[in-house]
């Protein structure tokens, strides 16, 4: 995409463009080169892809006066201390998801996707819309960082286990590789939540050091390999029914931006997030074609499951918004926004779509 289209895609500057000609941008706006540590393998041409091209629409927007270099996970910060380097200034920017960082306040699974929280129209729309982002803003300013948006897999898949869930009882002990505050959901129900960064996740499920895990969705799990060595398949990912991906910036480094640098970076973000979610629903059914082929048992997690889940994912919600007054403000408003969002989707949306689906020609 060349600059010129750019500006006119995002609105940058319908009028500013026609004025500023790219002799004058060069001639007034600074070089600057920033370092993007993302919490993605190279692999995975979907996420760390999104990273690739907010940097890419960066770089030709301004003739490459604003340049920022993409990092895998571990290339220079491990994948899931992306949002500690970006704070203590290590770095400029990151790519990466906010729920990974629960652990520090479990206000920063908002960030993501909560627990049985809503999908990824809905929770974008939150986001950009609905108060979202100045209420997360406000909490990441406390570790000196911003958030742009940057990225959704839309609803994600349950899982692959090496044996079938049947029941309730059959989580008990299950050692679950499982993002963010998800896992403190399915400690409730005596499962046993493991935090590994997605490049790890392969070799401890074959080890069987975990004896289940869940990623994304088929097009980045066929990547992995997991049917190789777990071959139920379930859903869905309840736990992240539109899960975003944002991009977090020092707080000090972006109020240093240019005005129209900042503009450029959040359009940026905006359109690799649009990239992003076209990718996966390009992507997503042939390879659950190839999953199936290859071995894979898809399931449903049983309703009773499901329901047990919903009510500990409740339970949970209400336990830390009673003790963390950031969590239970975030809670209230995306909760609101949902419900509002629900009440319109079941009507049209889903009308629609059910009927389509049942519809569908394989």
């Amino acid at each position: 995409m060349k600059r010129r289209d750019f500006l006119k895609v995002t609105g940058i500057g319908a009028a500013g463009a026609a004025t500023m000609a790219a002799p004058a941008i060069a001639q007034s706006f600074p070089e600057i080169k920033w370092r993007m540590p993302t919490s993605w393998p190279k692999s995975l041409d979907t996420l760390y892809g999104g990273a690739e091209m907010m940097t890419k629409f960066v770089a030709e927007a301004t003739d490459n006066k604003f340049q920022i270099q993409p990092f895998a996970g571990g290339e220079i910060v491990p994948g899931l201390q992306v949002l500690d380097a970006v704070q203590n200034g290590t770095v400029e920017i990151g790519h990466t998801a906010s729920y990974y960082y629960f652990g520090k306040d479990p206000t920063f699974t908002f960030g993501s996707s909560v627990p049985f929280g809503p999908n990824q129209r809905i929770n974008q729309a939150w986001y950009m819309l609905g108060g979202g982002k100045e209420l997360l803003n406000e909490f990441y300013k406390s570790y000196n960082v911003t958030s742009l948006l940057a990225g959704n897999t839309g609803c994600q898949m349950g899982g692959w286990f090496r044996k079938e869930i049947k029941t309730v009882d059959d989580l008990k002990g299950l050692k679950f590789r499982i993002g963010g505050f998800s896992g403190k959901v399915m400690q409730k129900l005596g499962a046993v939540p493991q935090q590994i960064a997605g490049g790890d996740i392969y070799p401890a499920l074959e080890k069987g050091t975990i004896d289940a895990a869940e990623w994304v969705g088929p097009y980045d799990d066929e990547k992995l390999g997991f049917v190789k060595v777990a071959p139920h398949y379930y859903y869905p990912g309840w736990w992240e029914g539109g899960p975003m991906l944002l991009a977090f910036v020092n707080l000090d480094k972006w109020n240093a931006l240019p005005k129209y640098y900042q503009a450029v970076l959040e359009q940026a973000g905006h359109a690799a997030n649009n990239w992003m979610m076209a990718k996966y629903d390009q992507a997503n059914p042939p390879a659950l074609r190839k999953l199936l082929a290859a071995g894979a048992k898809l399931h449903a997690f049983p309703p009773p499951v499901m329901d047990a889940c919903l009510k500990a994912a409740k339970e949970l919600h209400s336990e830390v918004a009673a003790t963390n007054p950031n969590f239970k403000k975030a809670l209230e408003s995306l909760t609101t926004f949902s419900n509002a969002g629900y009440s319109w989707f079941q009507v049209a949306e889903l009308g629609y779509d059910s009927f389509m689906a049942r519809h569908s020609q394989s």
